[in-house]
């Protein structure tokens, strides 16, 4: 089974190779509930990922560096988005345009 970071990861790829690909993730930013209509669009798109486990796989991810840093301290203010792996996917496909 993959996880949250190989599927978007994959997909990522998947969205620089076929525009119409990418074209449906960027307009999931239009929609009133932008997290839900990604999730959808990756759902049609056939990865399996769903708003509370893109949200758990940001924290979690984000929970680990800040362990790895810092002797492991939680003394590093935690920047806006960080953590949103919405957010960095969608940021990253708008560089791509």
């Amino acid at each position: 089974m993959r996880n949250i970071i190989e599927m978007l990861d994959e997909l990522q790829n998947r969205a620089l190779r076929e525009k119409d690909v990418r074209k449906k993730l960027l307009d999931t930013r239009k929609e009133k509930d932008p997290l839900s209509a990604f999730c959808r669009a990756c759902r049609d798109l056939g990865y399996e990922i769903y708003e509370m486990e893109l949200i758990c796989a940001g924290e979690e991810f984000h929970a680990a560096m800040k362990r790895s840093t810092n002797g492991g301290g939680e003394n590093s203010p935690k920047l806006s988005g960080e953590d949103d792996f919405y957010e960095l996917f969608i940021a990253n496909l708008e560089g791509m345009e």
